[in-house]
């Protein structure tokens, strides 16, 4: 990792901010791309960050093989930065997860059709995401626009189309500026930096208020392994795969369809055990890349110590940017555990955790710090699951608040309000039926949610 993480950081911004003001006045009329519209988006909101971010965006290693830029095409705002480029090095494998939902972006059939088949890593490949404009129920428009994307960003890096990614966040329903995105491309593949990391997760954000970055090292066979990735999430989470946008890289050597195992071994224990407001997106993709420039010799047997150490990592690095999204959350204030223990089924475990999770009056009641277990008996009675009442508990953290059919003997009301004050949340609930278990995160429900989605379009 470099040794001075804030002087990284500085870096990233200065670049960030350089691109921004060379882009914006592109996307104004100032050049000869970028002419238009663009100059009539408004200007970006001012963003309150959410009680629960990070104290700053992490110190995330360089990956050998992956350059970042920034820049701002004015998609939907002026202002800020809104379009992010990657270049991979030829010889990148490439894994991807995305969301199932039928109504599905163009971007997402796109990528998918593009990883399809026999993978041909011999060249290099990109990476293209713009935020506030989902490019979702567009019509043929919205592949007409994907295809502009992509070949601009095919011609500017001199690598097949076949092998460039593309993904858009944001409003549904709304024509893609894709001129506006294509004529920044040159720009950004002139400003390419392998230290960009930090300015690139926050041109992908749209209602985020913090960018998203999470890393980790291991010991290969032979060097040193490094992993880094970044994420925009917010709004709109449930899971589905992938809830958000994610895009991992990592400089192992894997072929592309053991890397795809792996990416999908982790993806339940993760991204697909958060919900924000039990919404699936349009959009949602989660893309991995490895670029095998590390030293260590080549991961291919998912039964050996190194494929057992990488996937140990790259489930760390995703569910911490699980969890980032969670504490990002559209007007979230608390963070929530829920644990679920003692049922008949693996299903049942899950169904039972994420209705305390999506719960209204439980997540209503969590903003309001009102220790309403109550809540939390409705949500696993509705939740279809096999429950019995005297052999169900529930506990808040380490306090056991109802148990065998009734209120604890030791229930303590003032205890239990004053646990609700915190901002990080434990809901334990044990069915008492069987031996399986599921947890999941989530956050509480503010009016700050209603006033960032009542006027989300405008």
């Amino acid at each position: 990792m470099a040794k001075d993480g804030n002087k990284a950081d500085r870096k990233a911004e200065k670049a960030a901010q350089k691109a921004a003001e060379k882009a914006l006045k592109l996307a104004a009329g100032g050049g000869k791309k970028g002419k238009g519209k663009a100059g009539a988006a408004p200007t970006a909101k001012a963003v309150v960050v959410s009680p629960l971010a990070p104290a700053s965006f992490p110190d995330l290693p360089v990956i050998d093989g992956v350059e970042f830029a920034a820049g701002a095409a004015g998609v939907k705002y002026q202002g800020r930065t809104d379009v992010m480029l990657v270049r991979l090095a030829p010889g990148t494998a490439i894994a991807g997860a995305f969301t199932k939902s039928s109504t599905r972006a163009a971007s997402i059939l796109d990528c998918q059709a593009k990883l399809k088949g026999v993978p041909d890593n011999s060249t290099g490949a990109a990476i293209i995401v713009n935020s506030g404009n989902a490019n979702a129920f567009t019509g043929a428009q919205g592949q007409k626009a994907v295809d502009t994307v992509t070949g601009a960003v095919a011609q500017a890096l001199g690598v097949p189309v076949k092998r460039v990614f593309s993904s858009s966040t944001g409003v549904i329903g709304e024509p893609l500026p894709a001129a506006r995105i294509a004529g920044i491309v040159d720009d950004l593949a002139g400003a390419l930096d392998d230290e960009g990391i930090a300015a690139a997760a926050r041109a992908i954000m749209t209602t985020d208020t913090f960018p998203k970055g999470a890393s980790a090292e291991i010991k290969g066979d032979g060097g040193t392994i490094r992993i880094a990735g970044i994420a925009k999430g917010s709004g709109m989470i449930a899971p589905d795969m992938a809830t958000m946008l994610v895009y991992i890289f990592t400089d192992a050597a894997i072929p592309a369809k053991l890397l795809q195992r792996m990416l999908s071994n982790q993806l339940d224990a993760t991204f697909n055990a958060i919900t924000v407001d039990s919404d699936t997106s349009t959009s949602d993709a989660l893309i991995l890349a490895a670029t095998g420039k590390s030293a260590a010799k080549p991961i291919t047997d998912m039964r050996e110590k190194p494929a057992r150490d990488f996937q140990a990592a790259l489930q760390g690095v995703m569910l911490d940017l699980a969890k980032q999204v969670v504490m990002d959350g559209e007007g979230a204030t608390k963070f929530v555990e829920v644990q679920v223990t003692g049922a008949m089924t693996q299903e049942d475990a899950h169904k039972v955790a994420m209705a305390v999770a999506n719960s209204p009056l439980v997540k209503t009641a969590i903003a309001g710090e009102d220790a309403n277990w109550g809540r939390v008996v409705m949500a696993v009675g509705k939740s279809g699951a096999q429950a019995d009442r005297d052999k169900l508990s529930i506990r808040f953290g380490d306090m056991v608040l109802a148990e065998k059919g009734w209120r604890s003997p030791g229930y303590d009301e003032a205890e239990a309000s004053a646990y609700m004050k915190q901002d990080r949340l434990v809901i334990g609930v044990d069915l008492g039926l069987g031996r399986f278990a599921r947890t999941v995160w989530t956050c509480d429900l503010t009016h700050r949610y209603i006033d960032i989605n009542a006027d989300y379009r405008s």
